[in-house]
């Protein structure tokens, strides 16, 4: 284990008790400590200077706040010690994605009693592979595919929808594209609204549902289980995903998936107008 004096640890609390107590624990544990009282504080240090450890409360003020310091560390130094302190007993029961981006998670206080020591034994431990952090651009483009078979599992448990006879081909044919606008747009970020990518792809969806006899009610379903199975995708690849950037991104999906369906109900509407015409003899 390396001597305890050339492992420079940073601590992260908003709360000014707490801080001063695991500083001053770590400090007596031969530590070089330097104490960080919030987010923006603790990011600004990553950014300057190479830590070893981590040591962050969960929540400053905001549920999770810690996670955003995890993510940067892990940005700054992939093979860092990273260990979450939270005030809330049921954080030992934390989920697997949070696992994943931390390496232990401690309950406050009595968490503080064993911190030198899991720190130590953290140390004594071998060289973890290092996480590697992708982009939610990056985990769409690989998960494309399963991310389909997601969407054609919930659209097949929906019966007034499967009614429709097709195959799997078929019924999902518009996805490839819309994923590859999807990715596109997440990797070229766009104002929210109506700066959206044009689709024609999306258009002629529309185009196609109506000939194939679906509702507008139903491909405002399809879109939502869309939706849904993107997210899932998300979820579990938790692990891979830098939280900084989760919330534009999230939006940025959203956005996207909303404006390909409004592109593939004009497309729609305007087939359902070509059948209003009157036949010419």
């Amino acid at each position: 284990m390396p001597e305890p004096a050339n492992i420079k640890i940073l601590v992260v609390d908003d709360n000014d008790d707490v801080r001063e107590v695991t500083c001053a624990t770590l400090e007596e544990g031969g530590f070089k400590v330097t104490c960080a009282s919030g987010v923006n504080e603790a990011l600004k240090l990553l950014a300057a200077q190479a830590f070893d450890i981590l040591v962050t409360d969960l929540n400053m003020p905001l549920v999770g706040d810690g996670l955003t310091v995890v993510s940067a560390m892990r940005h700054f130094n992939p093979q860092a010690i990273t260990l979450i302190l939270s005030g809330f007993p049921e954080m030992e029961k934390a989920a697997a994605a949070i696992l994943a981006q931390a390496d232990a998670i401690l309950v406050k206080p009595a968490g503080l009693t064993g911190l030198v020591r899991t720190i130590r034994e953290r140390l004594n431990r071998s060289a973890a592979p290092t996480r590697v952090i992708s982009s939610i651009a990056t985990i769409l483009e690989e998960e494309t595919r399963s991310t389909i078979h997601d969407w054609l599992s919930r659209v097949h448990s929906t019966a007034h929808i499967v009614a429709i006879k097709m195959d799997d081909e078929k019924r999902s044919a518009h996805l490839p594209q819309l994923f590859r606008d999807l990715i596109t747009r997440l990797r070229s970020p766009l104002h929210l609204g109506p700066q959206a990518l044009v689709s024609p792809t999306a258009a002629t969806h529309g185009l196609l549902r109506r000939q194939q006899g679906y509702s507008a009610a139903m491909m405002v379903e399809e879109s939502r289980m869309l939706q849904v199975s993107i997210f899932q995708t998300l979820q579990s690849n938790l692990f891979r995903v830098n939280f900084s950037k989760v919330l534009e991104s999230v939006m940025a999906i959203a956005d996207e998936v909303d404006s390909q369906l409004a592109q593939a109900m004009t497309g729609y509407v305007s087939e359902s107008k070509v059948d209003a015409l009157p036949t010419v003899a």
